[in-house]
Formats: C-alpha cells, sequence, structure tokens
C-alpha cells in the first residue's frame, strides 16, 4: 500500500476522541483528506475488476431490477453466509448493470476482504430515485423511499428461497448518501428482515424510530457536509438516544464526497457488521 495511504489509516484510527451516552457510543475523528489521497484512494479502488460480481435481472410482473451478485470466496453450499445488500448514490442511477458498484461496493472485492469476510453481496440499480428528499416544518430534510424500493425486499425474499444457506440473522444494508437513505428507508419498511445498517452521509428517515431503536446502526457523516447536511444524522442519534445499538462517527474535516475516503482501504465496515446479528 502506498506509504501516504499507510499514514491515512494510521491517523485515521488514532485521531478521535469518543463520548458515551447512556446508551449510544459518538465518536469524532478529525482525519483530513487532501486531493492526492482522494486520488490515489479511488484509483485503488476503481482498477479492481468488477467480474467477480454476477450480472442478473430481477424480474417482477412489468418490472425490471438490475443487480450483481458476489458469491463468498470458495461458497459452499453446507455452509451459512451472510447477506450484505449495496446501495447506490443519485449518480449511479441507470439501467446499464454497471455504474452502482461505486468505491463502497468494491471493497467487498479487496482480496483481503473477500478472504477474511465471506458473504453474499447484493448490489441493485435503480433506474430512478430510490430514495426522495422533503423538508419539514423546520426546514430539517427527511427521507421517503422510492417507488421500486419493494423490489429489493422481493428479491431477498426469492435469494432466501433458492439459497437456503443464507443467515437470515445477518442481512445487512450498507449506502452513501441516497443509498444510505435507501438503506433506512428499507429498514424502516421491514425491520424484521435485517440485523445492521451502515448508513454514510444520508438524509435520515425519521417514519419508524422504535423499530430502528432495536436495530444495530452505524452512523457516519462529515460535519461538512452541505449536500445532505450533518444536522439530519445528528438529530436521527438525538431520536434514538434510548438506542443500546447505534454509533454515530462523525469526521469533523470531511465533506460529501471525501466522506468514503477512509472507509474504502479499511476493514471498518465489515468488521463491524460482521459482529452484528439479529
Amino acid at each position: 500500500m502506498h506509504k501516504h495511504l499507510k499514514n491515512l489509516i494510521i491517523f485515521s484510527a488514532l485521531c478521535f476522541n469518543t463520548s458515551f451516552a447512556i446508551a449510544q457510543i459518538q465518536t469524532f475523528d478529525h482525519l483530513k483528506v487532501d486531493s492526492l489521497t482522494f486520488v490515489e484512494t479511488k484509483a485503488i479502488i476503481n482498477k479492481i475488476p468488477n467480474d467477480k460480481f454476477e450480472k442478473r435481472i430481477y424480474k417482477h410482473n412489468n418490472t425490471e431490477l438490475p443487480y450483481r451478485l458476489l458469491f463468498p470466496k470458495n461458497y459452499d453450499i453446507k455452509k451459512k453466509y451472510p447477506v450484505v445488500i449495496t446501495f447506490h448514490n443519485s449518480t449511479r442511477i441507470g439501467n446499464d448493470n454497471e455504474k452502482q458498484l461505486e468505491p463502497l461496493s468494491k471493497i467487498w472485492l479487496r482480496p483481503e476482504i473477500y478472504e477474511n469476510y465471506n458473504c453474499f453481496v447484493i448490489a441493485p440499480q435503480f433506474s430512478e430515485r430510490s430514495s426522495n428528499y422533503l423538508a419539514n416544518e423546520n426546514g430539517l430534510l427527511l427521507s421517503k423511499p422510492g417507488d421500486k424500493i419493494n423490489l429489493v425486499l422481493d428479491l431477498l425474499n426469492e435469494m432466501e428461497a433458492k439459497y437456503t444457506n443464507i443467515d437470515q440473522s445477518k442481512i445487512y444494508l450498507v449506502g452513501y448518501s441516497m443509498g444510505a437513505s435507501t438503506a433506512q428507508n428499507l429498514l424502516s419498511l421491514a425491520p424484521q428482515k435485517f440485523a445492521a445498517v451502515v448508513s454514510i452521509a444520508a438524509v435520515p428517515d425519521f417514519s419508524n424510530l422504535n423499530a430502528m431503536k432495536r436495530k444495530s446502526i452505524l452512523l457516519i457523516h462529515g460535519q461538512k457536509d452541505v449536500e445532505n447536511p450533518y444536522k439530519g444524522s445528528a438529530e436521527l442519534f438525538e431520536q434514538l438516544k434510548q438506542s443500546k445499538k447505534i454509533t454515530f462517527k462523525t469526521f469533523t474535516e470531511l465533506n460529501h464526497d471525501t466522506i468514503n475516503i477512509p472507509l474504502l482501504l479499511s476493514a471498518e465496515i465489515p468488521e463491524w457488521l460482521f459482529k452484528q446479528h439479529k
């Protein structure tokens, strides 16, 4: 790994402080990402071939949902495996079944992650917004599920029927930006299906707080994010203050574009997810 990137990961691991509420965990990381680190990190991820992700299309009535499917390494039908569903941001909307493999979904292809975190990874692609935003009476942006989000639930049900070795206690949702909002929307719609959510730079969903309080949630947001304002995640964290399972990680120096960079070459997301279960 490039020396500059090693220093980034070491600095990120050391340069934060943690405060504990009654049942929550909140951390503050003061990492800064310069333009060289940004470019080099994206280049490393983008060079990883996508071919291990099989191209598939889920069809329901007259509607199609393109998706990519990654099988666990050395897949064994006799073993139980978790499922990770990754959701793309709004710049990846389409139907080419390619663009949804953004850097956050490709971390599962990194050799050390693919080797050590065996799971199914599903990466659906939406042809329209999967989550829509509107402001409440206080001007806070809220997210609402898009029209096609239920197709993911249908696809998951089909997968569970076909691959009976899916560990139904370990089905996870991961997303960035619109994808993170989609993950929250889906958790609110069907909390019984999912064990945990990693939500990065989301516009929050407050529609089912009672269910969210019982789920493992990792909120990650940059304090300098003006596209999907940081105050949304901060407010969700406050609303979930009775939760025993929520962690809120703030990157004080990162914005909407740089928030993913510290996560792409580390094992932080897989490591946290694989500790969670229903």
